[in-house]
């Protein structure tokens, strides 16, 4: 048996832990629903990535594959995969981002995988080839922008809402995110979670799986949010909740997980401790305002890898990861446990796309109700748990008016 290279290596070590999506890769391979399709992905390129890869192409499809955010690009999976023949367009770092989507585009897809909306955008920009089936998107906001261009009436095929299914909501979000953050924060600055103040900005599913796991080490948590109900509910999980300008007061470390921009501005850089740490665990660098931060600063120094000391003079405060998404810039991501729910979903759901005998409408869609159960389904029999089933009667009783 031939050596394998580094990448090689970590691609079969995470798809040993991603048990549902080597089933889904085992029917695909078998049944070949894909043949002859080209996809195109925007997504991160790690080593679950390049096993969604080879249960796509096992299914028959070819792809190309470009980065969804550069500073997550994990070269020697790029080259891995590009080894076995996939189009790989990615480089860690900041350099050819935006040319490696073109790249992508150039390859003429015909159905899309998108982590944020870069690809699908930038081909509406372009205009959609003859025959394009549809696209699937992973992210809040990505479907914000793809929701933008709904309402604006330009949206030009059926894209499914990878990122709402059940299952991806409770494993991607809570459980992936609520991890792969603090272990990007803590791989970055090797710091004491515990009697620490951490502010988490967003109280959505990934807020929630943050402020869950920082309580667990420890810390205590204060949420921000706009939504009175997500706020509500912060306060009766336990939580402190105040303003943004108040916690910038209070908190040691500052999380924003909210999709939105400028979250973190000027205003809350002046009240902030001497020391204290941001960091965006939102998709895009937006989060924070680096270029109010910047303008504030009289000097930046680098004082880690991924740590940026900004002095304020009187104190100062510290960026980790240029304000890119830390559970990818500064760790590995979600776990492949986790990302085994997400991938199987994009699988499925492409199969589900390409398979369609009637063109499906130009709007957002929901995954089939029947994918995200199976996923489900396909994860605990993995996990080797049983559940019960419902009776007929008890079913008929649950869908009647008679009682």
């Amino acid at each position: 048996m031939s050596a394998l290279t580094e990448g090689e290596r970590r691609i079969e070590w995470a798809g040993g832990q991603m048990p549902v999506l080597r089933q889904v890769g085992e029917r695909l391979a078998a049944e070949q629903p894909l043949a002859g399709l080209h996809v195109g992905a925007c997504l991160h390129v790690t080593p679950e990535t390049a096993n969604l890869v080879r249960a796509l192409r096992a299914g028959g499809a070819t792809v190309a594959l470009c980065a969804s955010n550069p500073l997550s690009t994990q070269d020697d999976v790029a080259e891995a995969l590009a080894g076995k023949g996939v189009e790989v367009f990615a480089k860690g770092g900041e350099e050819g981002y935006v040319g490696n989507v073109v790249a992508v585009i150039g390859t003429e897809p015909v159905l899309t995988l998108d982590d944020g909306a870069d690809l699908l955008t930038a081909m509406h920009a372009k205009g959609l080839p003859d025959g394009f089936v549809g696209a699937t998107e992973e992210t809040t906001i990505g479907l914000v922008r793809v929701r933008a261009l709904e309402q604006e009436g330009r949206l030009g095929c059926a894209v499914l809402a990878v990122n709402e299914a059940r299952t991806e909501r409770t494993f991607n979000d809570r459980y992936g995110t609520g991890q792969s953050a603090l272990d990007g924060i803590l791989r970055a600055t090797n710091l004491l979670l515990a009697g620490k103040t951490i502010v988490v900005l967003g109280y959505g599913t990934t807020g929630q799986g943050i402020a869950l796991r920082a309580r667990g080490a420890g810390a205590n948590v204060v949420v921000c949010e706009v939504d009175p109900l997500r706020a509500l509910e912060a306060r009766m999980d336990g939580y402190e909740v105040m303003p943004a300008l108040k916690a910038a007061e209070r908190g040691d470390v500052f999380i924003c997980v909210t999709g939105g921009r400028d979250v973190l501005r000027k205003d809350h850089f002046k009240r902030m401790k001497d020391g204290a740490l941001l960091a965006n665990a939102g998709h895009f660098d937006v989060e924070i305002d680096l270029e109010a931060l910047r303008a504030a600063a009289a000097g930046v120094e680098q004082v880690l890898p991924l740590v940026e000391s900004y002095d304020l003079g009187d104190r100062r405060v510290n960026l980790l990861a240029r304000g890119r998404v830390v559970n990818l810039a500064a760790a590995e991501g979600h776990p492949a446990e986790v990302m085994d729910i997400s991938f199987a979903l994009q699988a499925l759901s492409a199969v589900w796309m390409a398979t369609q005998k009637e063109p499906l409408p130009a709007t957002v869609l929901p995954v089939p109700g029947e994918i995200d159960r199976e996923v489900a389904k396909l994860k605990l029999d993995a996990l080797g748990v049983k559940i019960d089933s419902l009776s007929a009667a008890q079913r008929k009783y649950l869908t009647s008016w008679r009682g």
